[in-house]
């Protein structure tokens, strides 16, 4: 403003040759130097008014932080919505433990090719790698569902002393639910499915429920052969304090074969062809489609009616437990002679239906061998039921039943 009014002050009117001009000359000069201080002192009030308003404004402020400033050194709470014990609470509320073996709960918020971090609600962050996302062995941590979003229970496992974050691992826990699993299995003696994934001159390695365990065999070059396989298996010892786990293939095939019944419909896989007939896996038991059981057409090439890995229902046609042999056929599944050749899907279909003729079968040739021995023991005290069905078995015939390879078809 200052400098606006020494550019005003000094200002002058040019001069001008005639009287007239004089004249206006003179008017001219008597409005500059008459106006010109009439707009120095509008300047310099409206000064004084800005410089008054921002005074009062600074003093305003002023009061109001002297004001606040007292009020925080004797009355600090005052307008607080909670106490200091609240604040405490909540403290405690977002602080856990983190020592080693803690278990927390966490969010998954990103995921990249190494593992995922996690939120835990603590000062920093914590990440799970790629080797603790799962019991099994992973390329990628989304393969265990392990997504953004995701929220689990973890156990800390570790810190990373770089920046101070939490590991954490979600395979420990997963390790502890696999041997509480393996206890309760062996507590219930059940049959399990576990992959070889190892031999040694002892046994085999097999993996179940994501837990390795050692299963015995006698020859080494058996247990090679059985990479790769899966083996029905029993539990003989789950230790985990000493990661101990031990199975039996022997007292899996045990159990196996005592549910086979002479008569019954089993679903099997065939394994290998060979001349004289086909191996069939009868749930880790071998059994033996022989040739002559196939069909009652005759069969010339077994390859034209079978191939390995083929899935099919067969019957039990004897068991031999001291060798462990088993007899299959397809053969006594037909519904009419060379079905099996001609439309096997009709033989699965129609095949628990046949094995229940079969059996009658089998009850009705039992029945005549039981009356031909009464009919030479008479003092054996055998009789008749309300089913029309003779007494029990004697000793003189065997447990298992008539060898039924030797019962004619129906049709015959």
């Amino acid at each position: 403003m200052a400098s606006l009014a020494q550019q005003f002050g000094g200002l002058k009117c040019p001069p001008l040759s005639t009287v007239e001009n004089n004249k206006f000359s003179t008017a001219s000069k008597n409005h500059c130097y008459t106006v010109l201080p009439r707009k120095r002192s509008v300047i310099s009030a409206a000064a004084v008014v800005i410089a008054n308003a921002q005074t009062r404004e600074r003093m305003k402020l002023k009061e109001m932080f002297e004001d606040a400033y007292e009020r925080c050194r004797t009355l600090p709470l005052e307008g607080v919505a909670f106490t200091i014990d609240d604040f405490h609470d909540a403290l405690e509320k977002y602080d856990f433990n983190s020592e080693i073996g803690t278990k927390v709960k966490g969010t998954v918020f990103n995921v990249d090719a190494n593992g995922a971090l996690v939120d835990i609600t603590a000062k920093s962050s914590a990440y799970l790698p790629l080797r603790e996302a799962s019991i099994h062995g992973l390329k990628h941590v989304e393969e265990a569902g392990i997504v953004p979003g995701l929220r689990e229970e973890f156990v800390i496992i570790g810190v990373n002393e770089a920046d101070d974050s939490l590991i954490l691992s979600l395979r420990n826990i997963q390790y502890d639910l696999a041997w509480e699993r393996c206890r309760q299995l062996q507590a219930e003696d059940v049959v399990v499915k576990g992959k070889v994934v190892g031999a040694n001159k002892g046994g085999v390695v097999a993996v179940v429920e994501g837990l390795r365990g050692f299963v015995p065999f006698s020859q080494k070059s058996t247990a090679e052969e059985l990479l790769e396989k899966e083996l029905p298996l029993k539990f003989v010892e789950v230790d985990e304090e000493q990661s101990r786990l031990v199975l039996s293939n022997r007292k899996a095939m045990a159990d196996s074969q005592a549910q086979l019944g002479i008569g019954s419909v089993v679903i099997g896989t065939v394994q290998s062809l060979k001349p004289y007939g086909a191996f069939i896996d009868i749930g880790g038991i071998n059994g033996l489609l022989h040739v002559s059981q196939i069909s009652h057409d005759r069969v010339s090439d077994i390859a034209t009616v079978l191939q390995p890995g083929d899935t099919l229902k067969v019957m039990i046609l004897s068991h031999d437990r001291e060798r462990g042999r088993v007899s299959l056929s397809t053969k006594k599944l037909e519904p009419t002679p060379g079905d099996m050749i001609r439309n096997p899907k009709l033989v699965f279909e129609k095949a628990e239906e046949m094995a229940q003729t079969f059996r009658q079968r089998i009850a009705q040739a039992e029945a005549m061998a039981r009356a031909d021995m009464l009919r030479f023991q008479p003092e054996s005290g055998l009789t008749l039921s309300s089913e029309g069905i003779l007494g029990p078995l004697t000793s003189d015939l065997p447990v298992e039943g008539l060898d039924l390879g030797d019962i004619p078809p129906a049709e015959d």
